[in-house]
């Protein structure tokens, strides 16, 4: 339960800040934080299409998966409304993506895929065991891709940003499809890549108990 409520606060906050600022820097340090003080807990993915990657690398069983991304999703909508009460007085424009969708699409799965080869590396590879650094890594990933492709697909990179995103209207629902797809590949990819290029650092399955 601990990891549960460590994933759902920490996608809280992330969808929070994402919801009222839609400031890059903002976002990448409130995600560093956030991970450095749910990693030891849960592993900090925040990100429904982080924790794809890290079940595909072997690091999380499907029922712990799909349970993650339920309270990320949970997390990201109630940070949403927050948002929503906060800012009732302002006008939300929501990101015009006509004639820019493929763009958008490709612009989340780089973003995506960045975010989750980053994550595998620094936060599950035998190399980087204990390292201090994971934190500020991933955060400054988030920052470099949302400053790259913010402009183009709203840089989400993240499948419940997208939710949250949409419910305060600053995606369209017509394309949250483009999220899912988008990040969900990205992270796909990312963990296949890893798998490749780490094929020694594959997870040992455990004894059979006697």
């Amino acid at each position: 339960m601990q990891k549960y409520i460590t994933e759902l606060i920490g996608t809280f906050f992330l969808v929070l800040v994402v919801a009222m600022t839609g400031n890059a820097a903002a976002i990448g340090v409130t995600l560093m934080v956030m991970i450095f003080a749910g990693g030891h807990i849960s592993g900090a993915h925040y990100n429904p299409a982080v924790t794809l990657a890290v079940l595909i690398r072997g690091k999380i069983s499907s029922s712990h998966a799909l349970i993650y991304i339920i309270v990320q999703i949970i997390g990201a909508i109630v940070a949403a409304f927050i948002a929503k009460w906060f800012s009732r007085d302002a006008n939300v424009v929501t990101m015009d993506l006509t004639g820019k969708v493929f763009f958008a699409l490709v612009g989340e799965l780089i973003g995506t895929f960045a975010l989750a080869y980053v994550v595998l590396n620094v936060a599950t590879s035998k190399g980087t065991t204990g390292n201090s650094f994971y934190g500020l890594a991933i955060g400054l990933t988030v920052f470099a891709m949302a400053t790259t492709f913010g402009s183009i697909s709203g840089g989400a990179f993240n499948p419940a940003v997208a939710v949250g995103a949409t419910v305060i209207k600053a995606f369209a629902l017509k394309n949250i499809w483009i999220y899912i797809v988008g990040c969900f590949a990205g992270g796909i990819i990312a963990a296949t890549v890893f798998n490749y290029v780490n094929e020694e650092d594959k997870p040992v399955p455990p004894l059979p108990q006697t």
